[in-house]
């Protein structure tokens, strides 16, 4: 817990100076005031939480954390568990979409093995921080003990904090872990106190009587567990999931370090509010990569107050939207530092910066 909360301590607000001088050099090229949209919000942003007015291209590497979950023994996934460490092995080999996307993205691929059902064999891209062998099943008791929650956020840090003094500036976050929408459902209802079926979405595509399942899994978890709404740490240890709580850390440990961090989807986005609810000033690091399919993601952006840059019908997770918002943050960055300026092309600036 002690590293957890030196963490929470180290999240400062966000550079005000910069911010205002990045505006003003947004507002001195070529262009009509604010006609890049979103892409001149995230400059300034990005200007905030690194101090850097004209932020440089950052090292990019992406986080993906992988663990299981008991709660698939309630039949609320269309994949058994074996999947969860196939698919990390598809990882290390390089054939899964978030792989092309990390690529296509110059970013570094990190996998994480904070609670896979299963021993993995070494491999370079692999980091080993499990926590335990999945969590319990929470539609019967905690998923977690505190002390776990606690163990695998701290991993996380951990393991951000070792990009980081590598010299990454920034980090998408990612996950695998099958049954993984539930335990995110069950957090968003939580805190958002909205009816489980509201927010509850078909996760890898299940059918109706699955979705029923699936419903009726989160809201034991609820009746049994009652996760305290108030206490972030209650709630992820009764219902969350190791890979969840590894990717608090990770989101905790870059704005510490000042550093913007990419939310991907559904349960990345579970472990950015239970980041916020820790510390408020967390928020204000993260960047909202896409808006998911699953039913309960705008709930979740919206207790982050956040806007998403993406629309595209995604719902694959694995860190695949943060990655490609990746690549518009590189444009982005770009934009400030290649676009020429009224002054510098000789062009007359009206009112508005040309109509």
């Amino acid at each position: 817990m002690k590293k957890l909360t030196e963490i929470m301590a180290g999240i400062k607000p966000l550079d005000e100076k910069a911010m205002l001088e990045a505006q003003q050099r947004l507002d001195s090229l070529t262009k009509p005031l604010g006609s890049l949209g979103v892409l001149e919000e995230m400059v300034k942003k990005i200007a905030g939480i690194t101090g850097e007015t004209k932020p440089s291209i950052p090292k990019k590497t992406a986080i993906l954390m992988a663990g299981d979950h008991g709660v698939v023994a309630e039949g609320v996934s269309a994949f058994p568990s074996e999947v969860t460490p196939q698919m990390v092995l598809n990882f290390l080999r390089g054939g899964a979409a978030m792989n092309v996307l990390a690529r296509h993205a110059g970013a570094e691929l990190i996998v994480v093995d904070i609670g896979v059902a299963a021993e993995l064999p070494d491999h370079p891209m692999l980091k080993k921080k499990k926590i335990a062998f999945g969590t319990a099943n929470m539609a019967e008791g905690p998923a977690m003990t505190r002390e776990q929650a606690v163990a695998a956020i701290e991993a996380g840090i951990a393991v951000a904090e070792e990009c980081i003094a590598s010299g990454t500036g920034l980090i998408g976050t990612g996950e695998m872990g099958i049954g993984n929408t539930t335990p995110s459902t069950a957090i968003i209802a939580c805190f958002a106190k909205e009816d489980v079926a509201m927010v509850c979405g078909r996760g890898t595509g299940v059918d109706d009587k699955c979705l029923e399942l699936k419903v009726s899994a989160v809201e034991k978890a609820l009746v049994v567990n009652k996760p305290d709404s108030a206490d972030a740490l209650d709630v992820l240890a009764k219902v969350g999931g190791l890979e969840i709580a590894g990717l608090v850390g990770v989101i905790l440990a870059a704005a510490a370090n000042r550093i913007p961090v990419v939310i991907d989807g559904f349960i990345s986005g579970a472990a950015a509010v239970v980041a916020k609810r820790l510390n408020p000033l967390a928020a204000d690091y993260m960047i909202a990569s896409h808006l998911s399919e699953e039913p309960g993601h705008r709930a979740m952006l919206n207790l982050l107050e956040l806007k998403p840059f993406l629309q595209m019908n995604m719902r694959l997770g694995e860190g695949t939207g943060a990655a490609l918002a990746m690549t518009m943050i590189d444009a982005g960055i770009k934009i400030t530092h290649e676009m020429a300026s009224f002054s510098d092309a000789g062009v007359s600036e009206g009112t508005d910066k040309i109509a």
